[in-house]
């Protein structure tokens, strides 16, 4: 149903230049990260999508929480990552990446990703996952009702949504791959390198929890998860992130139900297959799995069953690719910090600031993840497998909508999420660079111009559509035919009554001082709220599009939303 095989080199894909995908330009402020997004890293090069990890300072202006004031900064890091948010969503199927991992596998610092999140939160836009992520959740419960921004507790469906259902933003990391040096870790046969498979859903398991680094004792964890083989072992380092916020009603436990598997050194040569295979549930939350696979063989799997424990689901909703490179302190990194070492900063070629990054860390940048292609596939006949970002049962367009600025890139000056895509209209010197004779033509004015099936800038991207555009979101009224003397008659009678209205408003006012009620958090969940992050241990956790509560360096008001994955176990305090 939907695939890129990226065997066109020169594709681009900054916002407006692709129908499928958007590579952001923007800070991420997310898990302690050290790099800035640009879209000029990720390009098709030799037959692949190249997501390319380089050394470039980006000066972007950040916010000190404490002093309450701006202030220029640096980051030394300059990545790339993709994503289909918006564009092409799915809900069931089997997801396929073809990749090869990203620099040496012996060197920790680099966070390859291949992952998917549902579409109501938008990767690396915090305002958009606040009380969103991972929710996979459609019971009403007087403890969830307040965490979670769409509940099944609301009895009238705001913005075209049902009443009575619950929604969110689950994830599924189909490859979050982990580099180091190969020593055995606490309490898992698995070595470095190693890649995570998790599902991320929200509410988490409450109470008595397993700790870090060590392996769930009976009852105290997700039962009946299945395994292909020793190589293949669950995940002891990360079992999810308490995300605290005030006041104490709307914090929540997320849980990150998890498996790593060893990676040998031909993975960081040659291309391999990583994939999902996704069953959503039935219509009352029952059933449904996912099953991940490493070229071809089974390795991990969840069924719903399994998730009884939180009466939590396998996710349903529209779900969308994304593929990146990241760097944090977080992820690889050395923890705690070395002996000497205040760890305030982090930069190759600075003596001040080099002793808190991984060994060989400079010496492994520039880097290439690549892609050679993703294929998304679904059962032919099956109403559970569905493609379309805002589909009949679980839209999205009106919230997203109404809520944009959440989503929007507001730092770089963009009002609207995205752009349109643009047809045509690259700068170019000869037919070659505009596809010809398939795709386009360079016209005399040194302009492409694209032949019917294809678009973008240079006319390179296949001009793809949606093939099940979301339904119309309409609030249907009844309205009574008037005859044309009786509908002037409601006209002027509803003005003389809105000029009687603001008359007995505008005299009230002047006779009386009043102050502003106070809003009501319970129905305004935008960043009215203080929020932290906690964990189970003083160890940083890691993941993908987290909020850091330090500072906001986009200027963003909302709550940031913090998510993990999984931590360095070499490093945990015994």
């Amino acid at each position: 149903v939907f695939s890129d095989e990226f065997d066109r080199d020169g594709r681009s894909f900054q916002d407006g230049s692709d129908p499928r995908w958007t590579a952001i330009d923007k800070n991420d402020y997310t898990n302690e990260a050290l790099h800035f997004y640009r879209p000029e890293n990720v390009q098709t090069t030799n037959g692949v999508l190249n997501i390319t990890t380089i050394r470039k300072i980006n000066r972007y202006r950040a916010f000190n929480e404490k002093k309450k004031t701006f202030f220029s900064d640096a980051k030394h890091i300059q990545s790339g990552m993709i994503q289909g948010w918006n564009k092409f969503c799915m809900t069931g199927g089997i997801i396929e990446f073809n990749a090869k991992l990203p620099g040496d596998p012996k060197t920790g610092g680099l966070w390859p990703a291949l992952w998917m999140l549902g579409n109501l939160a938008r990767a690396t836009f915090v305002g958009s996952s606040n009380f969103v992520w991972p929710y996979s959740y459609n019971e009403c419960s007087e403890k969830n009702r307040h965490s979670q921004q769409i509940s099944a507790c609301s009895k009238v469906g705001h913005y075209g949504m049902k009443p009575g259902v619950g929604r969110g933003s689950p994830e599924i990391d189909i490859l979050e791959a982990m580099m180091g040096s190969d020593e055995k870790l606490p309490n898992t046969n698995i070595t470095r390198p190693y890649f995570s498979t998790s599902l991320q859903i929200a509410p988490g398991l409450e109470g008595t929890r397993p700790n870090l680094g060590k392996l769930p004792k009976p009852g105290r964890w997700y039962q009946g998860l299945e395994y292909g083989s020793n190589n293949t072992q669950l995940n002891p380092f990360f079992y999810g992130v308490k995300l605290e916020h005030k006041p104490k009603q709307f914090t929540y436990q997320s849980d990150a139900i998890s498996a790593n598997t060893h990676l040998a050194k031909d993975f960081f040569k040659r291309h391999h297959k990583y994939s999902v295979e996704w069953e959503p549930p039935n219509e009352d939350g029952t059933g449904g799995y996912l099953k991940w696979f490493l070229d071809g063989k089974f390795l991990y799997g969840i069924k719903g069953s399994s998730l009884n424990l939180t009466n939590t689901e396998i996710p349903s909703e529209p779900m969308y690719l994304i593929m990146n490179t990241a760097v944090a302190s977080s992820w690889g990194f050395p923890l705690p910090c070395p002996a000497g070492c205040d760890c305030k900063c982090y930069e190759c070629g600075n003596p001040e600031c080099m002793c808190g990054l991984p060994d060989g860390f400079c010496e492994n940048i520039p880097a290439s993840f690549e892609i050679d292609y993703v294929r998304v596939y679904q059962a032919k006949n099956d109403p559970k497998h569905i493609l379309g970002c805002s589909t009949k049962d679980r839209p999205s367009a009106n919230y997203i909508t109404g809520h944009k600025k959440d989503y929007a890139d507001k730092a770089g000056g963009h009002k609207e999420p995205l752009q349109p895509i643009q047809r045509g209209g690259g700068y170019c010197k000869q037919n070659s660079d505009c596809g010809y004779p398939t795709k386009g033509s360079c016209s005399e004015s040194k302009r492409c111009v694209c032949e019917d099936d294809f678009t973008g800038p240079m006319c390179l991207s296949h001009a793809g559509v949606d093939d099940n555009p979301p339904p119309v979101e309409e609030l249907e009224v009844d309205r009574p035919l008037l005859l044309p003397a009786s509908s002037a008659m409601v006209v002027f009678a509803g003005m003389v009554f809105a000029l009687f209205v603001g008359i007995v408003v505008f005299k009230r006012r002047k006779q009386m001082e009043y102050d502003q009620l106070p809003r009501n958090d319970t129905a305004r969940l935008d960043g009215e709220m203080v929020g932290t992050m906690s964990q189970q241990s003083s160890v940083s956790g890691s993941y993908q599009q987290s909020g850091a509560p330090a500072y906001d360096p986009m200027g963003a008001t909302d709550q940031n939303t913090v998510t993990y994955c999984v931590i360095d176990g070499r490093l945990l305090d015994e």
